[in-house]
């Protein structure tokens, strides 16, 4: 254990943080004796609570410095006792639809690393094989918080998306400052890394939540499937709200055992 986490406090607030306003904007509807914070020269959040719990919801941005620099002022200033990311994924599991949750098993930052001529050699974010190597690959989420979230999840029934009940299932998630609209990226994607979704934030939220020692949970409701089918930016555009909605949903269930 880190002596961050040791010595940090776990009776803070739950941080909830979306990339985009569309994905936050089902919990900022339905939060209570709120008021704005600011975290930064340009970065507004807010305070208050949901269904009781007290919370601190902030929209960081697209992409992983965004999310770097909005989830490292929300630890320092808020000492919150857990950071979520809820928002939306492309899928790269074939047996996953739209509309499909995932909930982080272990999120692996798929463009870092050594760019070789076949490609790039994904590595553990911040480290290189011939300068500090490391036997791991990804951000775990914490094991007995992800069994409390399955649990807790198992039987919850998602409004429905394209006429079909959305499953929840974990898995590992991939991060990248790159929007995925390529099937056969898609299909490398699952193959090599195995990854279940692809997004552009949350690789970068457990890197600097497992820095300052804070626990983080990474969910992510599936609003295109990265290039197969049909164009994802087209894809995206319509079924983001919806989507987001259900994660949501899927936030507000679980603030009982994260608070």
């Amino acid at each position: 254990m880190s002596l961050a986490l040791q010595n940090r406090s776990v009776t803070g607030p739950i941080a909830i943080v979306s990339a985009m306003s569309a994905e936050l904007a089902a919990l900022r509807g339905a939060l209570t004796s709120t008021w704005p914070i600011q975290l930064g020269p340009a970065q507004e959040a807010w305070r208050g609570h949901l269904d009781g719990h007290p919370v601190v919801l902030a929209e960081a941005g697209i992409g992983k410095v965004a999310m770097a620099a909005v989830a490292t002022v929300l630890i320092t200033q808020m000492e919150p006792a857990i950071i979520v990311f809820s928002g939306v994924a492309g899928g790269l599991d074939p047996d996953l639809e739209i509309g499909d949750m995932v909930i982080a098993e272990r999120l692996v930052q798929h463009d870092a690393g050594i760019r070789e001529p076949g490609g790039i050699a994904v590595y553990q974010a911040g480290h290189l094989p011939f300068l500090n190597p490391v036997q791991r690959l990804g951000f775990e989420t914490d094991g007995a918080l992800l069994d409390a979230v399955m649990e807790r999840l198992a039987g919850l029934d998602l409004e429905e998306v394209g006429g079909r009940r959305p499953r929840i299932v974990s898995g590992t998630i991939l991060t990248g400052d790159v929007f995925i609209n390529d099937a056969s990226e898609r299909a490398r994607l699952h193959a090599e890394l195995g990854g279940v979704a692809v997004e552009m934030e949350g690789g970068a939220l457990a890197q600097i939540a497992e820095l300052f020692g804070v626990r983080h949970l990474v969910i992510r409701a599936l609003s295109d499937l990265s290039g197969e089918g049909a164009p994802s930016p087209e894809v995206f555009a319509e079924f983001v709200e919806q989507v987001s909605a259900n994660g949501a949903r899927v936030v507000r269930h679980l603030l009982p055992i994260l608070s």
